[in-house]
């Protein structure tokens, strides 16, 4: 199968997430989205994060009823901080006949060549960069030291563009905090999940 890896997370998910993962498994022909909720990611360990069983329970909420959209809990599990590297090379071990596409903002990839053995990410799962269809297109230069040109030129092939779209979880929790509406920002469950739990009263301090 072709399968995308879109990590995060995902407090809450939101609509942008969902149409980002739809956007790509349409054009890159995915067979499969894997929602990757993170655990700590290593540029939030200040950050806390609402507890992992909730922000599952968001999620699957908000993918229930699409057959390609499924839920991995392999950083959930593994806990602590959680490296891109390491999870794919997981990931690779598991599904070792499939494609894997990693899904990431063009944002992400000017961050990439300093993530955690960035090279050797390229290597285990094809980056798809998302991109809005307003905006430049990715510098995909910075990846030409650690990619052969035929790799390069299969990353280019692979960029998606979604519509516009301004959604966010920030947002969303300074809404909530602050006692305004989210509707239409998020799926309606996930909305009355959050309102029924109490989530984000107080934003920066998560359940």
């Amino acid at each position: 199968m072709r399968v995308g890896i879109f990590g995060g997370t995902f407090d809450p998910v939101h609509y942008g997430h969902l149409l980002l993962a739809e956007t790509c498994r349409e054009q890159c022909r995915l067979d499969q989205v894997q929602f990757l909720p993170a655990s700590i990611p290593p540029h939030k360990q200040q950050w806390r994060l609402t507890s992992a069983p909730r922000r599952l329970e968001m999620l699957r909420l908000a993918i229930a009823g699409h057959a390609a959209f499924v839920i991995s809990e392999l950083e959930i599990e593994r806990g602590g901080v959680t490296y891109t590297v390491d999870t794919l090379t997981t990931l690779r071990e598991r599904l070792p006949l499939d494609e894997l596409f990693f899904l990431m903002g063009a944002d992400s990839l000017r961050d990439l060549p300093g993530w955690r053995q960035a090279a050797r990410i390229c290597e285990l799962a094809v980056p798809v960069v998302v991109r809005r269809r307003d905006t430049p297109e990715p510098d995909f230069g910075v990846l030409g030291d650690m990619v052969s040109a035929s790799r390069l030129d299969e990353i280019r092939s692979h960029q998606v563009q979604m519509p516009l779209v301004e959604f966010s979880s920030t947002a969303i929790r300074q809404a909530v905090a602050a006692g305004r509406s989210i509707r239409y920002q998020t799926p309606r469950a996930v909305e009355m999940y959050i309102h029924t739990q109490g989530l984000y009263r107080s934003e920066g301090s998560p359940a």
